[in-house]
């Protein structure tokens, strides 16, 4: 039998999707096709690895130690370091799973190191960042230093305010509120918590922020601002800093976050007198 008479087995058994060019702009599991009443082998190994993915992102520990030794290499983070290692109160991965109340709170030993920080400060900080592995190691492993290394630099070239920056913390088995926690005990104006999101199975290293003015423990969620799903797949660093930056200005100016803070940042680019389609602008 010749070659031209072979028809391939791919071509024979997959059923192509009609949808399948619009993945190009989406890793949404879209027009994968189909064999018989099944998926095809290909997308199922490529979900299973995905999976395996998001699970290594909750249950594989944060290398805190490459994590700072990424740091030491950024020459505009050096003011801001060494950087200050705490623990929540779960003592491990399970009980932090397990445990979401614990992860949420200093132990004694870390707030102890805080208050020393503290009390050897003269004056007070502006704004805190606080990095908590979350239920991703890897978004703190991958994003947090570029990010860090953006923001600071922006901080830095302010021409409104002269900002003081604490130190950077970095919590193990911590959870959103953890940095509440820290901001309470340095008396620091704001805080912002860098951490590890929810992995999904296309995104397995996302990176969120949660600002919170002059925050303390037991806060209510509604009074933080949200910047979530910071990686180069997503929210670009540029952009995410962008509106951090904003939400830092302006929680700063009118002295609150969360649902009296709206994020505005992009009014900006709304603005357009050119451009005949209908839009809200700074004006409106």
């Amino acid at each position: 039998m010749s070659k031209s008479n072979v028809t391939p087995i791919k071509k024979q058994l997959v059923h192509e999707d009609p949808w399948a060019t619009l993945k190009q702009f989406t890793n949404a599991r879209i027009g994968i096709g189909r064999v018989g009443t099944s998926i095809p082998t290909e997308e199922l190994l490529r979900f299973q690895l995905s999976h395996a993915r998001a699970m290594d992102a909750v249950h594989v520990p944060l290398d805190v130690d490459a994590l700072c030794e990424q740091f030491s290499q950024a020459p505009i983070l050096q003011p801001l370091l060494p950087a200050v290692r705490l623990h929540s109160e779960a003592r491990d991965r399970m009980e932090y799973l397990q445990r979401p109340d614990l992860g949420r709170k200093l132990d004694e030993a870390s707030i102890y190191k805080v208050q020393q920080l503290r009390d050897d400060t003269r004056s007070q900080y502006d704004v805190a960042f606080v990095i908590a592995d979350g239920l991703s190691s890897y978004a703190i492993s991958n994003h947090a230093k570029p990010f860090l290394e953006l923001m600071v630099k922006t901080l830095n070239d302010d021409p409104k305010r002269d900002w003081n920056i604490a130190p950077v913390f970095i919590v193990e088995q911590g959870r959103v509120a953890v940095g509440d926690d820290v901001c309470e005990t340095l008396n620091a104006k704001e805080v912002v918590l860098m951490v590890g999101e929810r992995p999904g199975l296309s995104s397995p290293d996302s990176m969120g922020l949660y600002i919170t003015w002059q925050a303390v423990r037991g806060n209510e969620e509604s009074l933080r601002n949200c910047i979530s799903n910071i990686r180069p797949e997503g929210l670009k660093y540029p952009n995410a800093v962008h509106k951090c930056f904003y939400l830092l200005s302006e929680s700063q100016r009118i002295e609150l976050t969360g649902v009296g803070l709206k994020d505005r940042s992009d009014d900006v680019q709304l603005e357009d007198t050119s451009s005949k389609q209908f839009c809200l602008t700074a004006s409106n």
